[in-house]
Order: C-alpha cells, then structure tokens, then sequence
C-alpha cells in the first residue's frame, strides 16, 4: 500500500542568501523524496523561510525596511538556487504567514492548558536593556571586554580570542553592539517551557532511545539526561526549562494573553513546518486536521547536526504534549566542508558560492552526484576536494555510466534503422540475459540504500554495475563485428545479430542504471527518457524491457566533463578591492571654508560649574556654563550615555558661543560644547569632550 509522507529540511534564517550548506541539505532531501515516488508513494515536501527573531529586526533596521519587506526580499532570492540545482518543493512559504501565527498560539494554549497540568511557568529574570535602543539585547549584540583573556570587543556569550564561556554580566565594560550605550540590567517575566517536568523527561528518554533516531544522534541526546560538563567549565544534570519568550520590541508572533510578549524563534520556527504543509493543502483544497490526524501519516525531518537540540527535545516534546503527531524520525547530516575539512572562506579562496557555481555553466547534476556518492546516511562531516570532485564525475559519472548510451546507440541507428533486438532475458546461460539479470537483481538492494539515505553505497553499487555493462561491451567487441561480417559473407547474419543483441543489451543495461540513478539525476534521467523513447520516472520501469522492435531516437550528448579552468574560477578568491579613501573619523572632510568663514564662529573656553541628569531623556545632561559672562549658560549636551554629572562638573571644555539659542523639550539650550565621535557610533562607540591644557581660563577665545 503506498505510503503517504511528510518531509521537511531545516528553515534557512530570512537574513541571508542560501549557502552551500543549505543546497547540501535540500539536494539529500530531494532525493529521498525522488526516492519515495519512484516507489509510489505520496510525499509532501515543503520549506520555509524563518522570518522572525531580532537579528532580521535589526537587520532590517539598518536596511531601512520593515521587517516583513526585509524577509520577503530575501524569500525573493530563492527561486534560482532551487530551480538550478533541481530541488522540487512542493511549497515555501515563511513563519511569519497567518498560518505559523495561528498554529503557534493554538499550540502554546494547548501546552498552558494541558489537562494533566500546565508545561508552562512564568518567571522573572534579569538581563540586559539598551537604554537608547529601547530594548533587552540579545546575548549576541552585548560587547565588552572578555573577563578571561580581556581581549577588546568580545560577544556577550563567547571570547573569540580565548575561547571562555561566560554569561554576559561578566564582560568588562559591556556596551550595546546596536547602540553603544552602556546596557542596564533589567528584571522581566519570561514564559518557560517545563522540559525537566517528569513526564517530559520520561516521554523524550523514551523517544530518542527507542532506536528510530541514528545511533550517534541518540548517544548525543543521551547526554543531556545525565551529568554532563557545560563548555565553561561548569556541570548541569538532566533537561532544563526552556525561556520561550522575548520582550518587545520583538519581530515575532505575540504570545497570547501576555501584552508585550513574543516567542523566541526557536518556538515558532518549526511549526513553520507545519504552517507550510497547511498552506499547502489548503490551496489544495484538503483539510488539514484530517490529514494530521491519519494514523498511516510519516513525517520526517532533514536537519544539519548544529540543530539537533531543538528538534529531538524541544520539537517532539511540544508536539506530544499540545497533543499532535511526534515526527516519525529526524535525519541529521554533518557539515560540508573544502579539501580534506578546511573551513570555507571566500576570501581564502574555499568558498562554494551556488550561484556562482551555477552562473559558469557547472552542471547542477555534478554537484548533486558529487554529494549523493559521498552521503551514507550517517551524522557525519562531507568533504568537497576539486580534484575529487572531477575525476568522480569525468571517469566515474561520464566515463562509465553516460558513455555506455554513446557506446551502442550508434551502432543501432547506423545498422538496424533505430530498432531494438529481442532479449530472451531468461535463458539459460545466454551472457546477455545474464546481464540483465544482474544488472536488475540490484534493484531491492538499491531500494534499501535509497530509503536508508545510504546514497554513497547506492551511487557505488551503479558504478559496480556501469563496470560490469562496460565489460561485457568490451569482452563482446562489438565495434569489430561489422568487419567480419562483411569478411565472412556465411557468417555475416550472424555477426550482425549479434552485433545487434550486444547494443541492444547494453542499451537496456544503461536503461536500468538511469533508472536507479533518477532521484540524483532527474534532469539527466528526462533526456534519457526522450532518447529512449521510454519511460525511467517509476522504480518498476526498471523491470520493464524494451523490448523487440522499439525505435530509439538518435544519440544526443548527455552531459559535458568537468574542465579544471570551472574549477578554478568557482574557488577563486573574490578580487581584492581597491583601497577606499581615507575616511578620518568615518566621514570625510567637510569642503574648503575661507578664514572669514571659520572667524564667524566665536569658540570660547568655558567652565562646568553645574551638571544634572534631565529627567525624560537618556541621553541629554544639562551643562551649567561660565564663559567669563556676567551670568551663566545653560546648554543641553547629548553626551549622558559617556558622562556622569560629577564627572564634568569642574572641568573646563570649549563651546560655540554665538550660536542661536534653540528651544528644546526640556528648555533653552545657550550654545554647543564641542565633543568628537566617530561617524559610525555603532562600529565605534564612543564621545570625547574635549579639554584644553591646564592655564587656559573661561573666556578665553580659540582662535
């Protein structure tokens, strides 16, 4: 009976183009989804773009978008990488449409609800708030100084330098990474999902051990219900509550009930996987809860191995316990990397950029042999090495399989007008039934390497076969019978229909392996079908000879080798910019003023006498200056992000001092003190008062 199957890859984040990473994953996917069809089967196979979190909030701040105009631009950007590299979503859609909102709220209801008890706890924690911005920070956009080696600059969870684990109170000097204000710690109610509640421990225990999960994924998971070292250095024992909630302002789906409150995107994010396939059968016209609901319905999910966490915990355990379907498995792969485990850089010339590779005519169908003969269908890293790469496919992909259909077809149209011969595929000691038999009692192994993602072991068994086609074509001789024909007129039928049982032998042979090679090479696999006139889209077409008589088209090149010069230019290292000018400060240097211009501005050195804090603003100080006027100055100064009040008062500093006044919120402002700053505050945080040399005297004019 078919099987009716619901696949998923891991949501790419809506802040960037896809990476070679990404097309990795979803070229596996494919393919074991190409699999599953071949069998028969019905498969939903569907993606997303994640949408939400404060990393795209900010990005699209600094963009000058909105949120949702950042993500869809981006979403806007995927169809060529799919397209090229022949990957067949059913649907993509994004966690940010009406769908993921209605499925996220409905399932954290039903997990606060729970008739056994609530999963969900609200707590009060402390961390950081940017005073400017507005906002609690993300661990990621806190810097400061790392607390271990006191290397400059270091995030607010991990040194780059040295490696130290630490939260991010423990920095020295912290100071926003979106603002450069200095962040204060802020108390806030969180929303907790209890996954250290028994009956989440003993229900996950029992999910990730019970042998559906790979045997080092599950050995991992394992950890995380024992003691186990944490990378600082520190040790936890058994599953920890999960903080599912953030503070506005937050680009994510409210929770309900909880006026300024958000998911964490790690909440909503994989119930994109099912607002996706509910979009999808909407349109369809389906109904979604019915289709949930069917007993017989798999559902998979293909993730790399940096997110194995929240898709064997924090996902099955949501599921369960709102009461819907657990996935049926979750199937992690390694990471890609460039000649023999380097880490890909552009700038170092190991980069994989796909659409590069795509825009200097490489066949997406390399790539996607290349990577199908070197997944096993294990949690383990993949390496692409050039040199690898073209000979698998120049003497492997091409030199034996491809150059078999070059091989024999010429002979068929030259000699027997297109036609195939009859094949007595049963009998008895006859080589060429003998074969087929081979090459066809391949196909149930085949099977099972499919569905156990096994494509290495697949791709090494057609090349097994493609090695035997090639020595029987080369043990028969073929390409000699013609000869003897026409040298032995009492043998020449003979020879001929030989001649002609031996192509036609080994075009059925190269039928069979196209057929088995289908789910990694479907475009290949559709200019086969029109060469041959026949069908190779159905596992069971495998099984279906020809037969006699059945006119093939004439030979057209299949596929073109690899040329090293493709090689080079896809790892080529981006060309090195040219120098931009010099920018003092981050800004260039305002145009050429005459000396009558620059007189117009009376620059005097001034004394703080008084300085406060104005109440309404974080970032205004109220100077009180004496100019060596009879009275005092009041001016307003936007430096209280850098400045204490008792740090000022007494010093002497320089000020505009025939500047028009200027009415503010909070008062009349009596000219300017004069402070630098970098052009670009976030880059380089930072306001410097300046202060003459001791001797200079309130008054005085900087001339």
């Amino acid at each position: 009976m078919p099987r009716q199957l619901f696949v998923t890859t891991a949501l790419p984040y809506a802040n960037g183009k896809f990476h070679i990473g990404h097309i990795m994953e979803y070229i596996q996917a494919d393919i074991w989804v190409r699999h599953q069809r071949m069998q028969g089967n019905a498969v939903d196979f569907v993606c997303a773009d994640d949408a939400h979190g404060a990393p795209i909030m900010i990005a699209a701040e600094k963009a000058g978008k909105t949120p949702q105009q950042f993500v869809a631009d981006i979403a806007a950007g995927r169809k060529p990488y799919l397209d090229g590299f022949h990957i067949a979503f059913d649907n993509w859609h994004s966690t940010d449409a009406p769908e993921n909102h209605a499925l996220a709220q409905q399932i954290y209801r039903d997990l606060r609800d729970n008739p056994q008890g609530s999963l969900i706890e609200t707590r009060t924690i402390e961390q950081f708030f940017d005073p400017e911005k507005n906002m609690f920070l993300p661990d990621r956009f806190i810097k400061g100084e790392c607390p271990r080696c006191h290397a400059k600059d270091q995030y607010g969870d991990n040194c780059e330098v040295c490696g130290a684990v630490y939260a991010p109170t423990d920095l020295i000097e912290p100071y926003s990474a979106l603002s450069g204000a200095k962040p204060v710690l802020r108390s806030s109610e969180h929303f907790f999902f209890k996954l250290s509640d028994p009956r989440c421990v003993e229900f996950l225990q029992r999910w990730t051990q019970d042998g559906r999960l790979q045997s080092e994924v599950a050995n991992k998971v394992r950890e995380w219900f024992s003691v186990r070292k944490n990378p600082d250095g520190s040790t936890s024992e058994g599953l920890g509550d999960w903080d599912i909630s953030r503070d506005a302002p937050y680009f994510g789906i409210e929770i309900p009930d909880a006026p300024g409150k958000y998911f964490y995107v790690w909440l909503d994010a994989p119930i994109g996987y099912l607002a996706s396939l509910k979009n999808l059968l909407e349109r369809r016209g389906q109904d979604y809860e019915a289709y949930m609901a069917d007993p017989a319905l798999e559902q998979y999910h293909f993730i790399g191995k940096d997110i194995v966490t929240f898709h064997t915990l924090f996902w099955p355990a949501t599921l369960h316990f709102s009461g819907r379907k657990t996935p049926d498995n979750i199937f992690v792969h390694g990471f890609l990397t460039v000649n023999n485990g380097e880490k890909m850089s552009k700038s170092r010339g190991t980069g994989l950029d796909p659409l590069k590779y795509l825009s200097l005519d490489m066949n997406p169908e390399w790539l996607r042999y290349y990577l199908a003969a070197k997944l096993n269908g294990r949690n383990e890293d993949v390496d692409f090495n050039a040199e690898d790469f073209m000979a698998r496919v120049n003497s492997d992909l091409i030199g034996k399989f491809v150059n078999i259909a070059s091989r024999a077809a010429g002979f068929v149209h030259k000699h027997f007008d297109g036609r195939l011969a009859g094949l007595a595929e049963g009998a008895a000691g006859d080589v060429h039934a003998q074969l087929l038999a081979q090459v066809r009692a391949s196909s149930e192994p085949l099977q099972k390497r499919y569905e156990e993602r096994n494509t290495l072991q697949a791709v090494m068994e057609v090349m097994r076969l493609a090695d035997l086609v090639n020595g029987y074509w080369n043990e028969q001789q073929p390409w000699g019978l013609p000869k003897k024909a026409a040298a032995e007129p009492d043998a020449a039928a003979a020879h001929m229909r030989t001649l002609h049982r031996v192509s036609s032998t080994t075009l059925e042979a190269f039928r069979v392996l196209t057929v088995y090679l289908t789910p990694i090479l479907p475009a290949l696999s559709a200019q086969v079908e029109v060469f041959l006139k026949a069908p190779c889209g159905h596992w069971s077409d495998a099984d279906r000879p020809l037969g006699e008589g059945h006119t093939i088209a004439p030979y057209q090149h299949l596929m073109q080798r690899v040329d090293a010069k493709q090689l080079d230019a896809l790892f080529e290292p981006p060309a090195t910019a040219a120098p931009a000018p010099a920018l003092p400060g981050g800004e260039a240097i305002a145009p050429t003023i005459g000396i009558d211009d620059f007189a117009k501005v009376d620059l005097r050195i001034a004394k703080i006498v008084g300085c406060e804090a104005v109440e309404g603003s974080t970032k205004l100080l109220r100077l009180t200056l004496d100019v060596g006027e009879a009275t005092t100055r009041n001016v307003f100064s936007g430096i209280a992000s850098v400045y204490k009040p008792e740090q000022l008062v007494g010093k002497l500093t320089v000020m505009v001092a025939n500047l028009a006044p200027r009415k503010m919120k909070f008062g009349v402002s009596e000219g300017m003190v004069l402070a630098a700053s970098h052009a670009d505050e976030k880059a380089t945080p930072g306001i410097y008062v300046l202060e003459p040399f001791t001797g200079a005297q309130a008054g005085m004019r900087v001339r």
